[in-house]
């Protein structure tokens, strides 16, 4: 495995987005996105670097990316960033050795948010944007791995008193740059994924913890049974005893399960 770091994909209001490319093995490798969490409020590509050599070592080549955080963006600034990735990609994937007819998106608690997004909005001009370039060239992804994300931003955004201040940000009205998800429920169920979901979503492979605390696995079921009902191929991995970013989820059982399904995800036949 090799790594290229800070590769720019884009520049956006003065300053560069980049990723870095950790490349499999083999030069054919499958090729997928990782999009980190943090509430979309903090992380960077630099985050969950075991995860990620791990799956690359297991002969995926993965792009993680940055993307802009809250409070100084928000919606659809990230979305419209990794999108911007992926057309990037598919830019310039000959020039770089890279399979990129077909690419995976992986993410992780909000990346995972996104990740799904990017992945059901694939041709709708209002999330597209124009970052990066590459207009010629489409976001479009033919898997998607969702890790502990949010589905519903109404559910996940609503806590009581007492969760709010053992939880104090308010990562969901953050990102919609609303005090709280209530003053704006319309925006807010639109931009669920549970309102994006169509019979034409590709593949996903969904993995919760059922000790989460921070996002409910009750988030990733709904997703699941969202994509079942459309009759869209979904697959729910539920960890027993995992909480949120959990060790389990970079164990070697879990990362090889994971590659395994990106490698037949992606396969050309």
């Amino acid at each position: 495995m090799t790594v290229e770091r800070d590769v720019v994909y884009a520049q956006v209001g003065g300053r560069s987005l980049a990723l870095d490319l950790h490349r499999a093995a083999a030069p054919d490798a499958p090729v997928t996105v990782y999009v980190h969490g943090g509430g979309w409020r903090a992380g960077s590509k630099d985050d969950d670097a075991a995860r990620i050599e791990g799956l690359a070592a297991r002969g995926i080549t993965v792009a993680a990316v940055d993307y802009r955080l809250v409070p100084d963006a928000v919606f659809p600034d990230p979305l419209h960033d990794v999108k911007g990735a992926v057309r990037w990609l598919r830019a310039h994937g000959p020039s770089l050795g890279l399979r990129t007819d077909c690419i995976a998106v992986w993410g992780a608690s909000a990346g995972a948010y996104l990740a799904s997004l990017l992945a059901l909005t694939a041709g709708d001009a209002e999330f597209e944007g124009t970052v990066g370039g590459n207009l010629d060239r489409s976001s479009a992804v033919q898997a998607v791995v969702h890790w502990f994300g949010q589905s519903d931003l109404i559910a996940s955004g609503s806590r009581t008193a007492v969760e709010a201040r053992l939880l104090p940000f308010r990562f969901e009205a953050g990102l919609l740059g609303v005090a709280s998800v209530g003053e704006d429920e319309a925006r807010a169920r639109r931009l669920s994924l549970l309102s994006r979901v169509t019979p034409a979503a590709p593949p996903f492979l969904i993995a919760h913890g059922d000790r989460d605390h921070v996002v409910a696995p009750a988030e990733s079921m709904a997703l699941h049974d969202a994509l079942a009902r459309a009759g869209a191929d979904v697959r729910l991995l539920l960890l027993g005893g995992a909480g949120h970013e959990d060790p389990a989820f970079d164990g070697p059982a879990t990362l090889a399960m994971t590659a395994a399904w990106l490698a037949g995800a992606l396969s050309p036949g």
